[in-house]
């Protein structure tokens, strides 16, 4: 059977890259366009920001991951315009592509709901550069504190502030506890890290909030445990580069700090609005596309929309969660109903989500998992969450990477990646404004 449909997915994150080999024996040409040459594992971003890992632990290049499917090309380019008359994407470099089905799986960024000039000093945590510079931030805050002399300016540098409760929020704010009070125990003469602050800031009135309130709660308790101060029903209403404001109630607080993390909210990548001017698809609040039950477009069944950037229902109407078990699932659904199309078979003509669970870790032997209606915390939910990640692990060779560095760094306490990149005139910046 010739190859004679044209498949274009753009995004190689794990929705896209799902479809593609679950169409690695479709009678039909592929092509898989990103403007990354790499597959990255996004949920275990937060650990490469807090020097646990490396990025090349969590990220593998398309090319190889994709080599051996014949029927399949991948494309280095960013797609600027989709043009669905014509059936053509338009690349920045001018590059169009032809397609006869499109699968549209660019993700989401950050949404800091309309205070966009935040970003300059509360970097999210979505992409390996995000993670360098979170990286980057957190150890020049403890390399500028051990050159402070004046305590105030010290207990600045030493202050941690975490935007967003959930599980971004609540594992980047477990690391950075157990960097202080562990990991560089020892490392500095002029100060102690287990002096660090940790402040965890949720709007809401429980962290977690997608899971069990009882979880939840034995999340709040770990981290309290942890050495992390959880303030809930705290509202951030400014964050510049040397304090963040906080209003809980009508109490308001500033805070000194140098060092603001964000975990608050995702935004749909621009292409959602773009297909929304191009075939009048409606959008949500947060910008995703509200997709027909088998995640075609309204009008156009030859466009589908998964993962971050699509708005898709559950049973009870409420939008499936931000998470990659769902664009995993869409991508293989997607793929199999193509598959069935261009075999002139029977296709599944709506997509059910399987919940599998949901897991988030809080430190060393500390998580909490919810499968279905049973519940774990500690030891068990830990090992379960370790179990699931290096699984979803694309490459082999990252899975071996990434035990061996877990176990040591569990034997350890250690972070062996704590490297500071970046130019030389970020260097100490606090310490230069101060001059």
């Amino acid at each position: 059977m010739g190859l004679t449909a044209r498949i274009v997915i753009i995004g190689g994150g794990f929705g896209g890259l799902y479809a593609a080999q679950h169409l690695k024996r479709a009678p039909a040409s592929l092509t898989l366009i990103d403007r990354r040459n790499f597959h990255l594992f996004q949920p275990l971003l937060y650990q490469v920001a807090t020097g646990g890992l490396s990025p090349a632990n969590i990220a593998a290049p398309l090319r190889a991951i994709l080599k051996r499917q014949k029927n399949t090309r991948v494309l280095l380019a960013e797609v600027v315009d989709i043009h669905p008359e014509q059936g053509l994407v338009s690349c920045a470099d001018g590059t169009q592509v032809a397609y006869d089905h499109l699968i549209v799986a660019t993700g989401a960024s950050h949404n800091y709901f309309g205070q966009d000039h935040w970003r300059e000093h509360a970097p999210g945590l979505k992409t390996i550069e995000d993670a360098t510079e979170i990286r980057r931030k957190v150890l020049l805050a403890f390399e500028t504190a051990e050159r402070e002399s004046a305590p105030e300016r010290r207990k600045a540098c030493l202050r941690f502030v975490v935007v967003g409760g959930g599980p971004t929020g609540v594992e980047l704010a477990g690391a950075l506890a157990e960097i202080a009070h562990q990991t560089l125990k020892g490392n500095f003469r002029h100060f102690d890290p287990a002096d660090t602050e940790v402040l965890l800031v949720e709007a809401m009135d429980r962290i977690l909030m997608p899971y069990a309130p009882a979880l939840s709660e034995k999340a709040r308790q770990a981290l309290t445990e942890m050495g992390v101060s959880v303030r809930l029903n705290t509202r951030v209403t400014d964050i510049q580069a040397d304090r963040i404001a906080l209003k809980q109630g009508e109490h308001e607080e500033i805070l000194a700090t140098h060092t603001v993390l964000w975990g608050a909210g995702v935004q749909a990548s621009p292409l959602g609005q773009i297909l929304h001017q191009a075939t009048g698809v409606a959008l949500d609040r947060a910008g995703r596309v509200k997709v027909q039950p088998d995640l075609s477009l309204p009008g156009h069944p030859n466009i589908y929309v998964i993962g971050d950037l699509a708005h898709c229902s559950n049973a009870d109407g409420a939008p499936l969660p931000g998470v990659a078990p769902v664009a995993m699932q869409q991508g293989k659904f997607v793929a199999r109903r193509l598959l069935a199309l261009l075999q002139k078979r029977p296709a599944a003509a709506r997509f059910q989500y399987l919940d599998k669970g949901s897991m988030a870790t809080i430190g060393r032997a500390r998580a909490v998992a919810e499968v279905g209606p049973l519940k774990f915390t500690g030891h068990l939910a830990w090992l379960m969450w370790l179990f699931i990640h290096v699984l979803f692990l694309v490459e082999f060779e990252n899975r071996i990477q990434v035990l061996l560095q877990w176990a040591w760094n569990y034997l350890t306490r250690n972070r062996s990646a704590r490297l500071i990149t970046g130019e030389k005139s970020a260097i100490m910046p606090t310490i230069q404004q101060q001059k």
